[in-house]
């Protein structure tokens, strides 16, 4: 798996993937990164985003992603699965399955979706002990560390700021806000931390709707859009299966389908 680039002129944008195809058509649209979300993995094997899934389990998922493109995958990892102990061979563990990034958060087990109320986070000193433990246990210099505060939600933005800081301190390759309320919050917050930062755009939550450019103009390097697809996807199905149970025949659903043949191209599957 290559690198994650940020080349600091654009925001670098990565969409979520809940499998391998679906990261597939995040690569043919041409983004230059994937992220494998814990809510679209929980989501898409019926679950809710609240740390359900077995680090094995998560593994064992992101790998068929990660394997079936080229461009660089950030893994979602929650909180780690446990201690320092268990981030350290979180880390080793994705690392080896090709993973070019993974994001932690300070949430306490078990979290919550990052945009529901009712939120808890550990005090920040354990957390630091998580980022130092992750950064012993990867092996490879361009391996990024994400450590993402959820303090937004329980102790405003000064103690968002503060977290961002201590966790740059020390040591994460980048500080990810998650759930900031305006534009104007991700200003200040980029302007009181200077670190490499991660911004989440999914839909439905706190934040607004914002650009990737405008996030650029913000300060910030990497946007994430983990449910834009999965959504997409789900509403399209919900509807087309609709559809056909009410018509008894999917002939009015054709024009809207993937072709045989490119689904085939996308699989690269040749059947010449």
């Amino acid at each position: 798996m290559s690198p994650l680039k940020l080349t600091g002129k654009k925001a670098v944008a990565a969409p979520g993937a809940f499998n391998a195809a679906a990261a597939l058509l995040v690569e043919k649209a041409g983004f230059e990164a994937v992220y494998i979300s814990g809510a679209g993995l929980s989501n898409s094997n019926g679950l809710p985003d609240a740390g359900v899934l077995s680090r094995e389990e998560v593994v064992g998922l992101s790998s068929a992603i990660i394997k079936a493109v080229k461009i660089p995958a950030i893994v979602d990892v929650d909180t780690g699965f446990g201690g320092p102990q268990e981030v350290e061979k979180t880390v080793r563990l994705f690392e080896a399955a090709g993973a070019s990034a993974v994001q932690i958060e300070d949430q306490e087990f078990p979290k919550r979706c990052g945009h529901l109320p009712g939120k808890t986070v550990v005090p920040a000193e354990e957390f630091v002990e998580k980022i130092k433990a992750a950064k012993a246990g990867r092996t490879k210099a361009d391996f990024r560390i994400i450590a993402r505060t959820d303090a937004r939600a329980t102790g405003g933005l000064d103690e968002a700021i503060k977290r961002g800081l201590l966790y740059a301190a020390a040591g994460a390759d980048m500080i990810f806000p998650e759930a900031l309320e305006t534009k104007e919050e991700f200003r200040e917050f980029a302007k009181q931390v200077k670190a490499p930062l991660v911004a989440n755009m999914t839909e439905f939550g706190r934040t607004p709707l914002i650009t990737l450019d405008e996030f650029t103009e913000l300060g910030y390097s990497l946007v994430l859009f983990p449910m834009t697809a999965f959504r997409t996807a789900m509403k399209a199905m919900e509807e087309a299966l609709a559809e056909l149970k009410a018509a008894g025949t999917q002939k009015g659903l054709v024009k809207k389908m993937m072709t045989r043949e490119e689904l085939y191209r996308l699989i690269r599957y040749d059947i010449s």
